[in-house]
């Protein structure tokens, strides 16, 4: 399990230019679908609990708390505010067995075996449903002297986004990772003190305005 550390930025006609000057290395084009699940009460979402499913691979990210040794004021605590920190877990026994824990009304059936049931009978037995699809195009680069991933995003709904990026192993160091994304975003020429939106929540927000303020109401974005 690992910490993904990052934060977002908005694309610019001079963003890929940019990356060029400041000498990072372009890794790679890719095409992917993302769908993502919750309970129709939103039982994980209103959890900060994200679970995807992208090129037939289970991942389920975590919402982690802040590090006590981490700074937190001046300029130190303004680039925390900028980032997320989600805790990411990709087995799927242990992502199930963290869902079950989240979500009560699971439906047993202690008379089907594993071999019997479809890939995914799991869902319908946690009452899990997908509540989001939607495609990306990402051109992926990498900073090498910094250790940083850098993604740009563009979604098949019209939303082009930046990510920088640090995984961090679980029990490392994050306030590394966040200087050496707050390093890179001065790089990049990056200004704002407001956190960039992420590609679901401008996707909840144009598609599913109910969820999306409900998750607002209850601080999850």
């Amino acid at each position: 399990m690992s910490v993904e550390v990052e934060r977002k930025f908005l694309c610019s006609a001079d963003t890929l230019k940019t990356l060029e000057e400041i000498g990072a290395a372009c890794v790679g084009q890719r095409q992917f679908r993302d769908q993502y699940f919750d309970t129709p009460k939103f039982g994980l979402t209103l959890r900060d609990m994200w679970l995807r499913k992208r090129k037939g691979c289970w991942e389920l990210k975590c919402p982690t708390t802040v590090d006590g040794s981490e700074e937190t004021s001046g300029e130190k605590s303004k680039a925390a505010a900028l980032c997320t920190r989600y805790k990411e877990i990709t087995n799927l026994p242990e992502i199930q067995l963290r869902v079950k824990e989240v979500i009560k009304d699971v439906c047993e059936d202690s008379e089907a075996s594993a071999s019997q049931e479809e890939e995914e009978s799991w869902l319908s037995k946690m009452n899990l449903v997908c509540f989001a699809e939607f495609t990306t195009e990402r051109r992926s680069f990498t900073l090498e002297e910094e250790g940083v991933q850098i993604d740009l995003d563009q979604a098949d709904f019209g939303y082009h986004v930046g990510e920088i990026e640090v995984l961090v192993p679980d029990g490392g160091d994050v306030q590394s990772a966040l200087e050496k994304i707050e390093r890179t975003a001065q790089k990049l020429g990056l200004t704002g003190d407001q956190r960039v939106e992420g590609k679901m929540n401008v996707y909840l927000r144009r598609k599913h305005p109910q969820h999306y303020a409900k998750l607002l109401s209850e601080h999850v974005l």
